[in-house]
């Protein structure tokens, strides 16, 4: 017998989530119906939405803008971190190992599953770099392959702002090795980051050729 109509756009409706499948789906509709504090999430995710903006500076989630870290004036405004999702930002603050401001790509480069350049924030970075220029930006994307690609981008969007507007490039960097490969940031242990931060390296020593 097929679920009642309710039941089943309950079950559609946690298949949209990522890496949900149909038996997950189920699975999540049936806890909901079966314990009564399950179905506080529906007001959970209504306040969320409502309540939830992105920091029109550094594009992380806050319920104000601009967010808490880009407004507090003890942050270190001379180094801009370049994380892929809001994710990463909590995992470092977590850590408590980086004191300075952030910015959030929401997302990496990754054309076979459409995700493009122009859906991430890289243009509004190269223009806040523009504007108010750091000492550094430190790339920590993670160290897989669309990672290490997004990680491109930034670096040569940022150079050829610069050629373009006859200044010297900003110092770019780039999380040292030691985290290990294919991971994400957001799992990673406070130590690996730690290091990571502290072992990072520049992309490219010398200006490339004109």
């Amino acid at each position: 017998m097929a679920y009642p109509k309710s039941l089943e756009q309950l079950v559609e409706a946690f298949e949209r989530f990522p890496g949900v499948g149909r038996r997950t789906a189920e699975r999540l509709a049936f806890h909901v119906l079966r314990d009564p504090e399950a179905r506080l999430l529906s007001g959970a995710i209504e306040r969320a939405v409502a309540t939830t903006r992105i920091c029109g500076v550094c594009f992380n989630v806050s319920e104000r803008d601009p967010c808490g870290i880009c407004s507090n004036e003890e942050r270190d405004s001379t180094t801009i971190c370049v994380v892929e999702e809001p994710r990463d930002v909590e995992a470092f603050e977590r850590a408590g190992v980086y004191r300075g401001r952030y910015h959030v790509l929401m997302g990496s480069l990754n054309p076979a599953e459409g995700s493009e350049a122009a859906q991430l924030s890289v243009e509004a970075l190269a223009r806040r770099v523009r504007l108010a220029p750091p000492a550094e930006v430190i790339l920590a994307t993670d160290p897989d392959a669309e990672g290490e690609a997004t990680a491109l981008l930034v670096l040569e969007t940022l150079e050829r702002d610069a050629r373009e507007d006859q200044r010297s490039p900003v110092r770019v960097t780039r999380l040292a090795r030691g985290m290990p490969a294919g991971s994400a940031i957001e799992y990673l242990h406070r130590g690996v980051l730690e290091d990571a931060l502290e072992q990072r390296r520049a992309l490219r020593l010398k200006p490339p050729p004109k």
